[in-house]
């Protein structure tokens, strides 16, 4: 008899790691059910995976049920994945799976077994239950903590690198805020920035992290402000990535205003091809962009703006950016001048969102803060240029016991 061949005993390793999944299921919230099919292209096999709240069932090939999401990869990485040598957000970082789908649920599924030695997951996404809304959130990694914001339109995924990267060393939390990505979308909530730095003062009280690192982009850099500004002591450091600081001239004042969110209720939907332009137009180099990695992002805001709840959250977090006073009595510069936590701001040199000029304002009201300009980036730093962003994190690296690292000025990242 022949050996067999390195694709059968492939294939039967991965076999056996089908089979393993129901006894390694650690279970769900209540009412959940979810299918995913699992396409392995290199031995050529397709899996279905159904969980619901007490069980998991596997099947070889698909069947007609139509899944929540798509899986693919190869094998080895498959193998690498269920043995915890690799997460399932590095393997996605490095674009060795894609997923078309609910990325969450994408993401979810290594969370919800052990791994085959019985260990922990590398990764979870659970849910946060407050008072009148929950908050979907990404944990992984060991260390002091450090959450992560993102910006207006986005959600979790658009920190999937940086949390990849940092949690190497420290513990992860990566937020959808409420009204974005997989958490509760209230259609009355007032979705300001003091609404949301509640929010996220809550989630740590719950997630039992007294002090953290916190990191945002965009929308999720006013938030983060916030947090720093309302509760000094709870924030080591922060980390602000184009943050949607005040606008100084606001040309579209009095029609931003007339524009009420409750237009949201009604029925409509965004051309996908709109949605996509506006994607683009986030970076400086869109050749540098995983194609496949817009058709996600796409997707899933597409998916989320079709809720009612979706298009509230959005129009009223947009209008609240644009509308918040620069000066005057609680203007947000006055107010940015009494920030505590040491901040790193970072911009993007063709950020046509929040233009690097804005550092002007920064740097006039709180001189102490260092400012980072990326040559040849874009609104969303640590999508487009994931390495220099995480290293421009100092503030991530710094140990709790002593303190972030003392820097000020403006500069060029080399």
């Amino acid at each position: 008899m022949y050996p067999p061949a390195p694709h059968a005993a492939l294939l039967a390793a991965v076999e056996a790691g089908f089979r393993s999944l129901p006894e390694r299921y650690v279970g769900a919230e209540a009412a959940f059910d979810a299918t995913w099919r699992i396409v392995l292209g290199d031995v050529g096999h397709t899996w279905e995976v159904r969980c619901t709240a007490h069980a998991a069932r596997v099947r070889r090939g698909a069947t007609s049920r139509t899944p929540d999401v798509v899986i693919g990869t190869d094998a080895t990485t498959w193998i690498a994945l269920r043995c915890g040598e690799l997460s399932g957000i590095e393997a996605f970082s490095r674009r060795l799976l894609y997923a078309r789908g609910n990325l969450d649920l994408a993401i979810a599924f290594e969370g919800l077994f052990r791994l085959e030695d019985g260990r922990r997951p590398l990764l979870r996404i659970h849910d946060v239950h407050l008072p009148g809304r929950r908050v979907s959130t990404l944990t992984m990694g060991d260390g002091p903590d450090v959450l992560l914001l993102h910006g207006l339109g986005g959600a979790k995924s658009s920190f999937f690198d940086a949390a990849a990267t940092l949690s190497r060393r420290y513990r992860v939390h990566a937020l959808d805020l409420p009204g974005f990505g997989a958490s509760s979308k209230p259609t009355t909530a007032p979705y300001t920035a003091r609404w949301f730095a509640e929010t996220v003062l809550a989630a740590m009280d719950e997630l039992d992290i007294e002090r953290a690192h916190v990191v945002g982009n965009s929308m999720g850099g006013r938030i983060a402000i916030e947090v720093g500004l309302r509760n000094p002591e709870r924030v080591a450091s922060l980390g602000l990535l184009c943050p949607a600081v005040a606008f100084v001239k606001r040309t579209y004042h009095p029609i931003v205003r007339l524009m009420r969110p409750e237009l949201g209720l009604l029925p409509h939907r965004l051309a996908r091809e709109k949605v996509a332009g506006h994607f683009w137009n986030l970076f400086a180099d869109s050749d540098g962009i995983d194609p496949s990695m817009a058709d996600v992002v796409v997707d899933e805001f597409q998916r989320i703006y079709a809720s009612a709840g979706g298009r509230i959250a959005f129009l009223s977090a947009a209008r609240n950016i644009y509308l918040e006073a620069p000066y005057g009595r609680n203007g947000f510069y006055g107010r940015l001048s009494q920030l505590e936590p040491p901040a790193l701001f970072v911009w993007g040199s063709h950020d046509r969102v929040i233009p690097p000029a804005f550092g002007r304002h920064v740097g006039r009201w709180l001189p102490s803060a260092e400012q980072v300009v990326l040559d040849g980036c874009g609104h969303v730093p640590q999508v487009e240029q994931a390495e220099r962003t995480s290293d421009l994190l100092v503030f991530a690296r710094a140990d709790d016991a002593r303190g972030p690292l003392p820097v000020s000025g403006t500069r060029k990242a080399a």
